[in-house]
């Protein structure tokens, strides 16, 4: 990663430039649509949320009994800022989200200090600490991505804080952080070269973790490096991104991932269990096309289109939980159905769902999963909802090829207007510079600026009507 310079901004000045939340921004990307989509309107399932009959998964190294839905604390909601100034975490809503999680079987919560510029691990810790510690797992992470926290002093610092955040003496599962990022020259830096992975091992040993494990974006390399060396650090479990798109098709959608075909199957034979990231694909794969729509919900009217990913993902046996990121009651609800209890794919029903990934593929989407890790942007640019508002809108055909498109002019007021409601105009696309300071950072290798740019050109020429 780049070292930081006087490019960077601070989180109050950021705040001040953004006025507007992620989670705000989010919920206006279905503007691209002139009309409610299938994708939309079925976003949740039907029927009543069981409250004890969560499918739990035993971890063979500890006896954990660990709920199979995970709540990831990546996308907490927020509201206005006393002070007026942009927005923060409402706390209100985190406690009331957590604590319908545990009234339902929800027992593990996946936060980390770079989740939602760096107050994730606060709220979730305020939130959890009103429930008995025996209630819930927290898992947290080692996020020393930046060069100026490679340090040992300076990893013992994040590491301690997370601590003081979360209000516990021990954490339950404790990751390495993005391993296959920045390659085996950045494992050394972050992990080896400064003694860190001996020291949590030993915290492990002392108690004050319970489980250590990795997640993995990017190096394959680095990846069997570390399973290589099992039997040494006895990994207790590995986070990987998992889901029907990604199980064989892990390169058409990012060319540096693998199928997580091989990465389950290399935990697989060595009774690591995995804990699984991205089972929706950034939430591509809730919002799909509306032929795709149409596909499963003729298969299964009365479920939404999220529950397909979700159930695929769950129905591998050494998967111990399966992580969401809920910012909605709403899609907490439909998970907590998916799970309570899970009914695993048929084989059937794996075949159909690989079709249906060959088709998505067709769509030329960009792969941003929304994970926020290239924010905040210098220059002010909302990033993530550029890059998610040209998603929806290829997805629902709303991006003509060029004027002689039958539906040229609705698909191009439909994209024009709706890119001005999700994204404010001091923060769209025209107003990137090239710094690459976001490249570095982006767990799934997207040239960012690139892809500003390409979309920038292509509003312009809708707006000139020359396309």
């Amino acid at each position: 990663m780049e070292d930081k310079n006087k490019k960077d901004i601070n989180r109050r000045d950021f705040i001040k430039i953004v006025g507007i939340s992620a989670a705000t921004s989010t919920g206006l990307l279905y503007g691209c649509s002139s009309k409610g989509t299938s994708s939309s309107s079925s976003a949740t399932g039907e029927g009543e949320v069981p409250t004890d009959k969560m499918t739990y998964r035993t971890s063979p190294t500890t006896g954990d009994r660990v709920s199979l839905l995970g709540y990831g604390c990546m996308r907490w909601p927020l509201k206005p800022a006393p002070n007026g100034n942009g927005e923060v975490i409402d706390q209100d809503a985190v406690n009331g989200l957590i604590d319908y999680a545990i009234a339902h079987g929800v027992n593990y919560f996946d936060t980390s200090p770079a989740y939602v510029q760096g107050f994730s691990e606060k709220a979730t810790g305020i939130a959890l600490s009103r429930h008995p510690r025996d209630k819930y797992y927290i898992a947290t992470k080692l996020s020393n991505f930046s060069p100026d926290t490679w340090s040992r002093e300076a990893s013992l610092k994040m590491y301690h804080k997370s601590f003081a955040d979360l209000q516990v003496d021990y954490i339950d599962y404790m990751l390495l952080h993005g391993i296959g990022m920045g390659g085996m020259e950045a494992l050394k830096r972050r992990y080896l070269d400064n003694g860190m992975l001996d020291f949590l091992v030993k915290e492990r040993e002392a108690g004050r973790i319970r489980n250590l494990g990795f997640s993995y974006h990017g190096d394959i390399e680095v990846y069997d490096y570390l399973l290589s060396r099992h039997d040494e650090f006895k990994w207790d479990f590995v986070q990987i991104q998992l889901n029907y798109v990604d199980w064989k098709h892990a390169k058409e959608t990012n060319t540096r991932n693998t199928d997580a075909e091989y990465l389950y199957g290399e935990l697989h034979k060595r009774g690591i269990p995995s804990i699984i990231m991205e089972p929706l694909l950034g939430g591509r794969l809730s919002k799909l096309n509306d032929n795709l729509v149409a596909r499963l919900k003729q298969r299964r009217p009365e479920s939404s289109v999220a529950s397909w990913a979700f159930r695929f993902a769950g129905s591998f046996p050494d998967i111990l939980t399966v992580l969401s990121g809920m910012t909605y009651i709403e899609h907490l609800q439909d998970n907590l159905r998916t799970y309570s209890p899970l009914e695993p794919l048929t084989d059937e029903e794996k075949e159909f769902l690989e079709e249906t990934a060959q088709l998505m593929l067709k769509y030329p989407t960009i792969p941003c999963n929304d994970c926020k890790y290239c924010m905040p942007c210098p220059y002010g640019l909302d990033i993530p909802a550029v890059l998610l508002h040209y998603n929806r809108c290829v997805n629902e055909g709303n991006v003509p090829r060029n004027g002689q498109d039958e539906n040229y002019a609705k698909a191009r007021r439909a994209f024009l207007v709706g890119y001005d409601r999700s994204v404010p105009k001091l923060r769209q696309a025209s107003h990137c510079i090239g710094c690459n300071q976001c490249v570095a950072h982006c767990p799934q290798n997207i040239n960012i600026p690139k892809e500003l740019h390409r979309i920038d050109q292509f509003v312009e020429q809708l707006k000139q009507g020359t396309l």
